[in-house]
């Protein structure tokens, strides 16, 4: 059945609502932040750690710290809490990213239990699944993603554990990667180029002979599946004689429905003719700053993570990705009526914080309902 991708109107008169028929939570999100509250209420006597951020949203880990977890790394990886530092009787959570597989050993030396308290989403796991179906099979794994980010560290991790492996952040270094495969490149070039985003042992000339695309759940599908193309057809076009699926493995089926959904409802929403969009969600969300991106390529766009960013009428604090800076435009609501307003957030932000953001919005004009009206018609 097909799915419908039209945005939800909330028509409060004097300002329309556009909300994206898929955003927030996704069930990888929800499914950890379950676990680690469950964890706080059964282990009142314990102490808590997580190994890095639950989600990238600064409320819910705020929350969490506030409820006594402990944080053993920054977003980065960095120690902020020694490893010698805890014991075989504390609980250490493993975050929705996951993690590697050099931490995972680390935590069974110390006698740390992480089975019970591993929160790695479900899509993230079915990549790496999928990353040793094909690598048994003698595929190389190019992964694309942000060399940084705890997901693809940890699914690096995973695919380099085996087969070789490399990372690709976007179409460009995609590209480039190509050129090795063609020869266009000297060989000895990719080791520079392509430092710290490859396997141990990387062998340019054997293991590019045979590949396969995987990738950070959070980043856009569709680039995901353009960089899958590029390169199958460069395999097709150096090895002409030869079946495709000789040097290229079929992996569309690791894109996370999810993220997938959340970024066609954008693309959906962006249909409306309205004057400006609003995301919601935490600065360093991946998943989030891809659905800023899509906005941005039809409309203002502002990129939030609470209602507190909307100064007044007439104000807006919100943050450009692209610089990693905040900046307050003015006059960001424009003197129409109806003001027509596209809403939507990231897999990582509560729907509480949508609310508030929708409640603030509308509390500048003169409506003709309220927001648990307007929600009350749809329940």
């Amino acid at each position: 059945m097909k799915k419908d991708f039209s945005p939800t109107l909330l028509d409060f008169g004097s300002v329309q609502i556009y909300l994206a028929r898929h955003f927030g939570f996704c069930y990888g999100v929800e499914n950890a932040i379950e676990i680690a509250f469950r964890t706080v209420e059964e282990n009142p006597d314990k102490k808590i750690f997580l190994l890095s951020e639950m989600i990238h949203n600064p409320q819910v880990n705020a929350d969490l710290e506030a409820h006594g977890i402990q944080f053993l790394q920054d977003t980065y990886g960095k120690q902020l809490i020694p490893f010698e530092t805890i014991t075989k009787d504390d609980i250490v959570l493993i975050p929705a990213f996951g993690t590697t597989l050099l931490i995972e050993e680390k935590l069974r030396q110390i006698g740390i239990q992480t089975e019970k308290y591993n929160t790695t989403c479900p899509f993230v796991e079915k990549v790496w699944n999928r990353s040793e179906a094909i690598a048994k099979k003698n595929y190389s794994i190019i992964i694309h993603g942000k060399p940084n980010h705890e997901e693809t560290r940890a699914t690096f991790s995973h695919a380099a554990n085996n087969a070789a492996s490399v990372v690709v952040k976007d179409m460009d270094e995609a590209k480039e990667l190509a050129k090795y495969i063609t020869g266009e490149k000297d060989i000895a070039n990719f080791y520079s180029e392509f430092s710290n985003q490859f396997s141990e042992g990387f062998d340019v000339k054997k293991d590019l002979q045979r590949i396969g695309v995987v990738n950070q759940t959070t980043m856009l599908a569709s680039d995901t599946q353009a960089i899958a193309d590029y390169l199958k057809q460069v395999m097709i076009d150096s090895f002409p004689n030869d079946n495709p699926e000789e040097h290229f493995a079929d992996t569309r089926d690791t894109l996370c429905y999810a993220t997938n959904d959340n970024q066609t409802a954008v693309s959906g929403m962006l249909q409306t003719d309205a004057n400006l969009a609003i995301v919601v969600g935490g600065y360093n969300s991946s998943n989030t700053s891809h659905l800023v991106e899509l906005c941005e390529e039809k409309l203002p766009t502002y990129f939030i993570n609470s209602e507190e960013k909307i100064l007044s009428a007439k104000e807006i604090l919100h943050h450009n990705f692209h610089t990693k800076e905040e900046l307050i435009t003015n006059d960001f609501l424009p003197a129409k009526n109806p003001v027509k307003i596209l809403v939507t957030s990231g897999a990582s932000c509560p729907d509480a914080l949508v609310e508030g953001v929708i409640k603030k919005l509308i509390s500048f004009y003169e409506t003709n309902s309220s927001v648990e009206e307007m929600i009350g018609k749809f329940e």
